[in-house]
């Protein structure tokens, strides 16, 4: 029965969230709208009762278009690349906490002599798995303390605001979910056999071998402080000692610039660059599987704005506001709000990014992927591996981390002042009109012409 129960809970989860993604991605492209309105100096859309069913118009609009498969493309990969995009964003947000958690219980190591004593292990994994059951239950007789098993009673019983909670691998489940959907990217565009289709691709791929490293390492600093990969035992990690990015900042900034190319947003929109490639991957795709294609990347960008909160801005925790001790329903309300309010203002920072901060030229992403954030992602977690380790030794604080941060931050910048700029194109002579008159070109030009006789 309690499987049973467990299953239902999950399911419906599962239901709820998806409906709710579908709501938010539609009513976060009128929020992006009427913010591009506000900075282009706009009035935005203002039918359709003042614009609030603007999407469910656009919705209706997609499903009532003409469903146009060219006959040039791969029939079966140009259906199943939309397919991907969304379903890797859905299976991506599976783990990332949306609201109320708490960290799942640790079994230890309590035997005598183990090799392992007072050491985290697995009962998954653990061969002595009753011996060291049997010690947990004696250590926590003696000093008057919960059991692992009581602690694991008192877990599943309780409400977790995740769809799958307890999954010990954590961000890195995200990442390797979330790189998938490049496929998405390359199958649409090889698929529709254009020329614009399969360099918007090219660049997607390009971008994913850049931004995934400096990204990665961003957050290898945030797993060794908290000592897990799992994201309950990140935030409340947090919640005991602080919102990651006080400690770690140029991590937090190095791992947010390295999300707009993830989501494929400007200043990183290179694989879809309009004035550029027309529409990039998805220039053939029009009706529902463009939809589709759109639906992923918001709901992308929703899965990564979760995932920083998550990491670095502590998750449901609000100073003075919220405590783990908090389990009622209207404690979990009120936790699911603050986390889905740090999400929507860090959506509310990537749409004021597109429309503030022009696009970068492809050159200049791989010379700031590979000469900027790789080296300042790589130094900063050297800096945390180091004060980890020397911090028993030295009595170190976690406090110098954050000028560390800067200083680094501070020298890459002067570094780029100092070093010399390699010429970004070559030098191409005036062959048309110049200041001093005609140019050569249109001088030979009009010797041909007084040579016709008309």
């Amino acid at each position: 029965m309690v499987v049973e129960f467990s299953l239902i809970v999950t399911l419906a989860t599962i239901i709820v969230l998806m409906a709710c993604l579908n709501g938010l991605v539609a009513y976060l492209t009128l929020f992006e709208r009427k913010i591009s309105a506000y900075v282009q100096d706009r009035v935005g859309p203002n039918r359709a009762f003042f614009g609030i069913v603007q999407p469910i118009a656009d919705g209706i609009k997609f499903l009532l278009k003409e469903d146009v498969i060219p006959a040039h493309v791969d029939k079966f990969f140009y259906l199943l690349a939309p397919a991907i995009a969304l379903g890797t964003a859905f299976l991506a947000i599976a783990v990332v906490p949306f609201g109320s958690t708490l960290p799942p219980p640790a079994l230890v190591d309590h035997r005598p002599g183990s090799t392992t004593f007072g050491k985290m292990v697995f009962p998954s994994v653990t061969l002595e798995l009753e011996e060291v059951l049997q010690a947990d239950r004696k250590f926590s007789q003696d000093s008057k303390t919960p059991s692992y098993e009581e602690k694991l009673k008192k877990y599943n019983a309780t409400f977790q605001c995740v769809v799958s909670p307890g999954v010990d691998i954590g961000f890195v489940f995200v990442f390797a979910v979330g790189s998938l959907a490049v496929y998405g990217i390359i199958l649409g565009g090889w698929s529709s056999n254009n020329k614009y289709s399969l360099l918007g691709s090219l660049r997607s791929s390009a971008q994913l071998i850049s931004y995934e490293i400096p990204m990665g390492l961003s957050v290898l600093g945030v797993a060794v402080a908290a000592g897990s990969l799992n994201m309950e035992r990140i935030i409340h990690h947090q919640v005991e000692n602080g919102w990651n990015f006080i400690f770690q900042p140029l991590a937090m900034i190095l791992f947010a610039t390295a999300i707009f190319a993830e989501c494929n947003r400007l200043p990183f929109d290179l694989p879809e660059a309009e004035q550029e490639l027309v529409g990039g991957y998805h220039t053939e795709y029009s009706a529902m599987k463009f939809a589709l294609f759109f639906l992923g990347e918001y709901t992308h960008m929703i899965t990564t704005s979760f995932l920083i909160v998550t990491l670095f801005f502590g998750g449901w925790h609000l100073p003075f506001l919220t405590s783990p001790d908090q389990t009622g329903l209207f404690a979990i309300l009120i936790k699911v709000g603050i986390t889905c309010g740090k999400m929507l203002a860090f959506i509310f920072f990537y749409m004021m990014i597109r429309w503030t901060i022009l696009r970068f030229r492809f050159d200049q992403l791989m010379n700031l992927a590979w000469k900027v954030m790789l080296p300042l992602s790589l130094l900063s977690f050297l800096a945390l591996a180091g004060l980890t380790h020397f911090r028993p030794l030295g009595n170190l604080t976690p406090w110098v981390m954050p000028p560390i941060s800067l200083g680094l931050l501070l020298g890459a910048g002067l570094l780029g002042l100092i070093l010399p700029k390699s010429p970004t194109r070559s030098h191409v002579p005036n062959l048309g009109h110049g200041s001093g008159g005609i140019g050569p070109v249109c001088q030979t030009n009009q010797a041909r012409l007084e040579k016709v006789e008309f």
